[in-house]
Formats: structure tokens, C-alpha cells, sequence
């Protein structure tokens, strides 16, 4: 049972340079999207990041949102917040499935992105993950944005201090510059 697992999370890291996140939000359960918009200030709030916040009419459109602001270079990170709640029909899965596929295509794009999508069967247990004093989702999710802002500037500060990327190393398909034939 869920309730007797042990729980590890990360503590917040440290971020030198000024961060921007935009939390995007799908307000159609706006009790529970307030609540996790509130976790998620929370905690940008707690490790020293602005977070300007956006609406977007549904969960399947928080994905093109991030990745029209990915592409504007304003932001550092993003936090995707809404609410799924299972109905008598597939489009739950529809949603759940497609938007949570988007942010993780966007992700591998290097995106970096916390997902606060809850995906739940009843209105209760979304209110059990948005409450600001329990579980708090949203500021879950706005913390692995910063863990991957933290990660990929670790990265591009050892890249630039001559560190050899993976990219340096492997290439897929092609020779290496300077690679003679066997």
C-alpha cells in the first residue's frame, strides 16, 4: 500500500545565476490548480526563482504553450499544472496520455520541465495532492524544474571549462574528424 512507502526528495539546489520559471496552468479544477499553483510558488519562492504564471484552457494545450515560451528564451524552466479527472469516457487517457507524452518529447529537447499534471480517479484524491500543507504536487513539480535547470547548467559551466561533452565523444553515424580508414 502506497501509504506505508518510504519517500526520498532532493533538497532544493542551489542556483546561482537569477531563474525564471512559468508555471502553466489549466485552471478547469481551479480549486485544485490553486493549490498546486501555490506549492509551486512556494517553492520557487524557497530557492530565490520569479515565477510568472500563464492559463491555458485545458491539459492537452499546456504542452504547446511550454514549448511557444521554450522557444522565446525568456524562461529557464517551466512547471505544467492541471487537473485530470477520470470520467465515462477514453478522453481521459487521451489527455493524460498526450499531454504527458508532449512534456516528456519536450524534455528530451532539453526543455526542462516539472510536471504538476494530476491524473486521478476522483476529485479527493486531487485535493489530497494540492493541498499547500500536505503533498503539494505543484511545488513537487516545480522543484524537479529546478533540479533540471540546476542540472543542465552543471553541464554547460563544465562544457565551457573545456570538460568534453557526450556529444564530443559519440557520433552516431559518420567518422570522427581526423578518423583514418581501416
Amino acid at each position: 500500500m502506497a501509504s506505508n512507502t518510504q519517500h526520498h526528495e532532493l533538497a532544493l539546489p542551489r542556483l546561482e545565476a537569477p531563474t525564471r520559471l512559468l508555471a502553466v496552468v489549466a485552471p478547469y479544477y481551479k480549486d485544485v490548480t490553486d493549490g498546486l499553483l501555490a506549492g509551486a510558488q512556494a517553492t520557487a519562492q524557497a530557492a530565490g526563482a520569479s515565477l510568472d504564471v500563464v492559463e491555458v484552457p485545458g491539459a492537452l494545450e499546456i504542452p504547446t504553450a511550454i514549448g511557444m515560451a521554450a522557444r522565446s528564451g525568456r524562461y529557464d524552466g517551466f512547471v505544467a499544472l492541471g487537473c485530470v479527472i477520470r470520467g465515462e469516457t477514453t478522453h481521459y487517457d487521451t489527455v493524460c496520455n498526450d499531454s504527458s507524452r508532449a512534456l516528456t518529447l519536450l524534455g528530451l529537447q532539453g526543455v526542462c520541465i516539472g510536471n504538476g499534471i494530476l491524473t486521478v480517479e476522483v476529485l479527493a484524491q486531487a485535493e489530497v495532492r494540492a493541498d499547500p500543507a500536505g503533498q503539494n504536487k505543484g511545488g513537487g513539480a516545480a522543484a524537479a524544474a529546478l533540479h533540471l535547470i540546476a542540472l543542465s547548467r552543471s553541464w554547460t559551466e563544465a562544457r565551457k571549462g573545456g570538460q568534453p561533452s557526450l556529444h564530443d565523444v559519440i557520433r552516431l553515424a559518420g567518422e570522427l574528424e581526423g578518423q583514418g580508414k581501416a
